[in-house]
């Protein structure tokens, strides 16, 4: 004796794959790395917008070692001002150098330390291999005290953030 199989669990899967895909391709933007500046343009953030190589009005070098230290750890620059960061890892360890505010950084470091090996792929990161350079371009359009630092697990906890003060034009 035959059993009939009822078509309808597939046609019902059929029916949701697209629904199903579209989800899963929005949640993997959702994290780290999630924005593409082809698709949405850059993001304003609370501690400015990517800038652009063109519009940059000075370069800032910014040394980082395994001491779990920024150097230098504070900058000023003025409302307006796009930066040119050029990232030296003069360590043996990966680093990196993460723009936000002490609320957001903390935030993301608490992450770090539960998912370790997170990508990340936003304009105000920049992550650089031992004894390499990295660069990132900024422009500080918002006045205010913001934050830099490394969110590799657990460099973040040994100290290494700096500060930026955003004067007004």
């Amino acid at each position: 004796m035959k059993r009939r199989i009822s078509p309808l669990p597939v046609l019902l899967f059929a029916a949701l794959l697209p629904a199903l895909q579209v989800q899963a391709d929005e949640s993997s933007h959702a994290g780290h790395g999630a924005m593409n500046m082809m698709d949405h343009g850059p993001e304003q953030k609370p501690w400015g917008i990517a800038g652009q190589g063109a519009k940059v009005d000075r370069t800032v070098e910014i040394r980082m070692g395994d001491n779990m230290r920024f150097t230098p750890q504070k900058l000023q620059v003025r409302q307006g001002e796009t930066i040119r960061f050029v990232h030296h890892n003069d360590g043996k360890l990966m680093h990196e150098f993460v723009l936000g505010t002490r609320q957001t950084l903390d935030e993301h470091a608490a992450e770090m330390l539960k998912g370790p090996g997170m990508a990340h792929g936003e304009a105000y990161m920049a992550h650089v291999a031992p004894a390499a350079q990295g660069e990132m371009i900024w422009t500080f359009n918002r006045v205010g005290e913001f934050e830099f630092a490394c969110l590799i697990a657990g460099h973040y906890q040994a100290g290494m953030r700096g500060s930026i003060e955003v004067l007004a034009d």
